[in-house]
């Protein structure tokens, strides 16, 4: 579904965000793209929906150049952004007026999704707090049916309840033939539906792994101690003594924690698969 080769990317000639990078992504997947601020999570993103165009390389999203705008690659395709600039509608003339641009759209799951985030369809766009706009905006990137889903942050905003309703909503929405591609630093709230982790830093994929590789391998734990286990990866010190990561052995293997295997990652940690 994504396949770029090679690409580079700057916003001036002194520093280049990308240099070279191969990223490829296949449908039937939920994906965790990870990284410190200035990383190039979004410009990654912008590239994938056509927003911006590489310096060099390649890139094929969908088997469409994506910055051609294709109007059938438009129609498969939804980004998500961070900072919402919604027009002075109410969400029934929005959905009107843009509905007919994704041929895959389903109204009845709007419907429902909504329902889910407690919105009205009488509803002015711009008169919602920025939760609701982002809860709007995020059921209708679901509504769309589209194969590629990228969404930036889209859990700033939301409240507690409304990260669980997200969570719920997505995993019960997504399609086996749909990649969904999530760019964020609250990686607790979603580290209980993705599939695969990707790690950026410093315009370079430093991780690439499948959950089920991860905890497969590793073990992410609470302890008291560290003094007992000799085979310890990584560790942080938390009020209940530390969180850490180990070896699996006798094939147990136990949730993730995503932040700590974040942090371990760009802790330079060596974790052999």
């Amino acid at each position: 579904m994504i396949q770029s080769k090679n690409i580079s990317y700057s916003y001036s000639k002194k520093k280049s965000l990308f240099k070279d990078l191969t990223f490829q992504q296949n449908e039937g997947s939920i994906v965790g793209l990870l990284g410190k601020n200035g990383a190039g999570k979004s410009t990654l993103l912008n590239l994938i929906s056509g927003l911006l165009r590489p310096k060099k390389g390649d890139i094929e999203v969908n088997g469409y150049v994506p910055f051609k705008r294709n109007p059938n690659f438009l129609s498969d395709i939804y980004l998500v952004t961070d900072e919402l600039f919604l027009p002075s509608l109410t969400i029934n003339a929005y959905m009107q007026a843009f509905v007919p641009l994704y041929k895959n759209f389903d109204i009845e799951k709007m419907r429902a999704i909504m329902l889910e985030f407690e919105l009205d369809e009488k509803d002015k766009l711009n008169k919602l707090s920025h939760g609701q706009q982002k809860k709007f905006i995020i059921a209708f990137a679901l509504a769309t049916n589209c194969k590629i889903l990228l969404l930036d942050e889209p859990t700033n905003g939301l409240d507690i309840p409304s990260k669980r309703v997200f969570r719920k909503i997505l995993v019960s929405s997504i399609e086996e033939n749909q990649l969904v591609i999530i760019s964020t630093h609250q990686v607790k709230d979603i580290e209980t539906i993705i599939d695969r982790i990707v790690v950026l830093e410093q315009g370079h994929i430093v991780f690439e792994k499948d959950i089920t590789q991860i905890t497969e391998k590793i073990q992410f734990k609470k302890v008291s101690s560290i003094l007992s286990f000799s085979n310890v990866l990584y560790h942080e010190k938390c009020p209940e003594g530390y969180n850490v990561m180990l070896p699996v052995e006798n094939d147990e293997e136990t949730g993730i924690d995503i932040e700590l295997l974040f942090n371990a990652i760009t802790n330079k940690t060596e974790i052999i698969f």
